[in-house]
Formats: C-alpha cells, sequence, structure tokens
C-alpha cells in the first residue's frame, strides 16, 4: 500500500469502528450512515444512484434487502466485518478499480479485478463432472508462488483473489498467510467445506478479509450425488460453525439439467439462508474434460427459467435475504463475457495462465511470465480484441454460446491445451458445446428482445478504444 492508501485505511477504519460501536442500538440508522461512510469514501467511483438505492432499500422495512442488511449487522463478527469492508469496499471496489481503469489505458490490454488461483490440484473428494479434476493431483503453486501473484497483481490494481482447485483449503495455512500479509485485498475460496473447523473459524476471524463458498447443490439426495455421500452432512456442519463464529460466507452452486429445480427450490435457500449463508453463487454445469457429460448441460428452457429466477430472487419484494448471482445469466450487467483478464483470469496449479476456470488453454506461464506479459500475449490479447463475443450478452460465452469464436482463438494463437491428465483438442471440446448454442441462440435473442438491459460499458467494460 502507497503512504496515501495507508492514511485513507486508517481514517476508514477509525470511522467503521465508530459506526459499528453502535450500531445494533439503532441498526437501520447506522447502517445507511455506514453507507453514506463508503459513499464518501468512493469519491464518485460509482454512481449516485446506487448508493440512493442501497439506503432506500435498507430503511424499508418491507423490502428483502432490509432484511439482508440486518443480517449483517446483527450476525456478523463486528471485527471481521470491519476488515473485510476496508480489504473489498475500500481495497479492491475503490482503490483497485481506480488502478485497474488506469492501467487499461496505460498498457493498451486487459487488467483483471479479480485473478483466480489454484493453490494445489490435489482433492480429498471426486465430484461427477468436476472440471479442475483433469489437472490431476500432483501440481501445488508454493506459497511464494501465490506471494508473487499477489504482489504483481495489486502492483496492476488487482485486490480480489479466488482459491480453487482442487480443494484449496488442503493448503489452507498458506491461504491465511496471504490474507494476513494483504489487508487490503479480499480472497474469497471455493471449498468442499470437508477442512473447516474451530481453529480455521478462529483464524478466519483473525484475518477479516476471507470468505468462503461451500459447495452445496440442492438436496442431500442431489448434493451427494454429485459430491459423494456424507458430502452434504459435512457442508451443513461447517455451516454451522461459521455461523456460529460470525463469518461471512456463501454457497458455490453448480446447476445441471438433472438438479436445477432442487437448487432453485425454496426449501433450498430457506434452509442455507437459516444456516447462515449469505450469497449464492450459481455455475451453468460446462462439458470440459475426457469425463464430461454433454447431457448436463441445462436446456435453453431450464437457463430461461433461471434468467426470471434470479431476477425474482433478487427483487426487493418477492426475492429472499440471500444475494445471489448467475455468471451466465448476469452477463447483461458485465457486458458479456468477463474472462480474458476483462475482469478476471485463472492460473492453475502447474502455473498456466489461462482466460477462464472452464477454457484450459494457455500460452503463458507464471514461471516463465510476468502476468502483465501475459495479458499481453496473443491469447489474452485475443480476448481483448474480440470482447464481447456476441451483442446479445445472454450469450456471452466463447465456449458454451459461441464455440466458433473459442476455435477461431485457438487457431489463432497457437495456445495449448492445459489438460495435465489428458489433453483435449478444441474441436473436441466445442463439439460439446455446438448443440446447446444452436438451440439456445433463438431463445436467448427473443428473450434479449423482449426487454431493456442495462448498459455496463463504464462500470465494468474497458473505457478505451482498441487499437
Amino acid at each position: 500500500m502507497t503512504a496515501k492508501e495507508k492514511a485513507r485505511r486508517a481514517a476508514a477504519s477509525a470511522a467503521i469502528d465508530g459506526v459499528l460501536k453502535y450500531i445494533k442500538k439503532s441498526p437501520e440508522e447506522n447502517f445507511v450512515k455506514m453507507l453514506n461512510l463508503v459513499e464518501r469514501f468512493a469519491d464518485g467511483s460509482f454512481p449516485e444512484k446506487n448508493f440512493d438505492a442501497f439506503r432506500k432499500a435498507a430503511t424499508d422495512k418491507n423490502n428483502v434487502w432490509h432484511n439482508f442488511a440486518m443480517g449483517l449487522i446483527n450476525d456478523l463478527d463486528h471485527n471481521a466485518l470491519k476488515k473485510m469492508l476496508l480489504a473489498v469496499g475500500l481495497g479492491a471496489a475503490i482503490d483497485g478499480t481506480k488502478k485497474v481503469r488506469e492501467n487499461r489505458e496505460k498498457y493498451k490490454c486487459n487488467i483483471p479485478f479479480i485473478i483466480l488461483l489454484d493453490p494445489t490440484s490435489a482433492c480429498n473428494l471426486n465430484c461427477k463432472g468436476c472440471w479442475s479434476a483433469q489437472y490431476g493431483n500432483k501440481f501445488n503453486l508454493s506459497l511464494d508462488d501465490m506471494r508473487s501473484i499477489v504482489k504483481q497483481g495489486t502492483e496492476l490494481g488487482t485486490h480480489f483473489y479466488m482459491f480453487t482447485g482442487g480443494e484449496p483449503l488442503i493448503r489452507k495455512n498458506d491461504i491465511l498467510a496471504l490474507c494476513e500479509e494483504n489487508p487490503d485485498c479480499g480472497f474469497l475460496a471455493y471449498t468442499n467445506a470437508t477442512f473447516v473447523d474451530e481453529k480455521f473459524c478462529e483464524d478466519m476471524k483473525r484475518v477479516g478479509n476471507l470468505t468462503l463458498a461451500l459447495s452445496v447443490e440442492g438436496t442431500q439426495r442431489t448434493n451427494d450425488a454429485r459430491r459423494g455421500e456424507g458430502s452434504y452432512e459435512r457442508s451443513m456442519k461447517a455451516m454451522r460453525l461459521l455461523r456460529e463464529n460470525g463469518l461471512f460466507f456463501g454457497l458455490s452452486v453448480c446447476y445441471t439439467a438433472q438438479n436445477v429445480d432442487a437448487v432453485t427450490s425454496d426449501e433450498f435457500l430457506d434452509k442455507m439462508i437459516a444456516n447462515g449463508a449469505k450469497y449464492a453463487l450459481y455455475f451453468n454445469y460446462m462439458p470440459v474434460g475426457k469425463d464430461a457429460v454433454e447431457a448436463l448441460i441445462p436446456t435453453p428452457e431450464q437457463r430461461k427459467f433461471m434468467y426470471g429466477w434470479l431476477r425474482k430472487m433478487r427483487n426487493g419484494e418477492t426475492g429472499k435475504p440471500i444475494f445471489v448471482m448467475d455468471f451466465q445469466d448476469d452477463g447483461e450487467y458485465v457486458g458479456g463475457c468477463i474472462a480474458g483478464g476483462r475482469n478476471y483470469f485463472h492460473i492453475n496449479s502447474a502455473g498456466d495462465m489461462e482466460p477462464c476456470v472452464f477454457i484450459h488453454y494457455a500460452d503463458s506461464n507464471i514461471h516463465t511470465d510476468t502476468i502483465l506479459e501475459a495479458l499481453r500475449k496473443p491469447l489474452f490479447q485475443a480476448y481483448w480484441h474480440n470482447q464481447p463475443f456476441n451483442d446479445n450478452h445472454l450469450r456471452p460465452c466463447p465456449l458454451l454460446e459461441n464455440p466458433q469464436c473459442l476455435r477461431k482463438i485457438i487457431a489463432e494463437t497457437g495456445a495449448k491445451s492445459t489438460n495435465l491428465e489428458a489433453p483435449e483438442g478444441v474441436e473436441t471440446l466445442c463439439s460439446r458445446c455446438d448443440k446447446f448454442a444452436k438451440e439456445w441462440q433463438p431463445v436467448a435473442d427473443e428473450l434479449w428482445a423482449s426487454r431493456k438491459h442495462p448498459n455496463p460499458k463504464t462500470q465494468y467494460y474497458r473505457d478505451m478504444k482498441k487499437d
């Protein structure tokens, strides 16, 4: 952190302490004070209307988001909440966003808001359809590797890091070290929850800037059918520990053609909310790897249902007090595909820098290239010059909805497969998506034409002209 950033952090920390000290005496009033504080430190980075909408929701007791806000205030450990606000709010959303935008202009390439990295390819489970399984279980990023990634990233403005895998909490001590060394960064780990215990919860409270997204998919039957017998109960036990310790956590939900009803049911959401989950990140099943099952891709009808369901869940009158998002069906809010460094990219456990967690190709590696060098190499440049891949942002992905785009990118850049178990040709990969892409196109186009959509260019898309 620069001296100026440290001073701002100290001022923000003192101000948050002041608000939190009295917050339970008058939660509604003081939550608005906290929003006002965040807006002041944002210094115009985000539209004023966004804060107006947050304030309105927080003060309307009949609004779902009022209940959500009160849940954050009443349920979370205040020290951990403060540290998370400083990391994600001040470090990532405010200071980070400004620097990311400056460096996009300076270097004429995508600069990510988030970097995903795999501390290890090892996992203690064997979930059906897991894309990470194709990496095998022999590779690890060293702690020094991960320190270098975070150092390079923060210099570019990236202040948010997500750990995938494998099972990242196999390396939980190293993850905690990174969190402690980088209080201006937010960290999230996607986890099967098997390594969550009381000691780890205490460590999470101490560092404050780590959140977990637990893999839970519907009922015990639908969850264990994919993740193995007993995995549901282990996740529920971990959730209870996290809730009892006042920690901020959520869910990671892979929805397939077989479990859409289960993972969107009132029963599922109500149970997760009751057990303390504050957010749910939904992922469309992607047919990646030698064991991929094309039949698990949600149907066009299911995708259309998900589009409507998400908006119902986020509506202040019809929703529930949990923030849900879907990286596929929320493409309109972020201008289509966010991969290739536009908003994020992925570093696997062997150090390969891939455009996406589902696009296992690379032309760079952290052991031979810097992050900036990778972003300026042909593969990431192909993303920068071709995004968005479709003007209909309900068809964002160069693989699932526009497989001809990925075929072209790999052919032109010569990027190599990073599938460490069984290298996968781009034709083999894309051919699994051709049928869905063709069938989804008319449904998505009709849906896109039927309503107005936000213009996310200023906030989320590059603000420059292409060379």
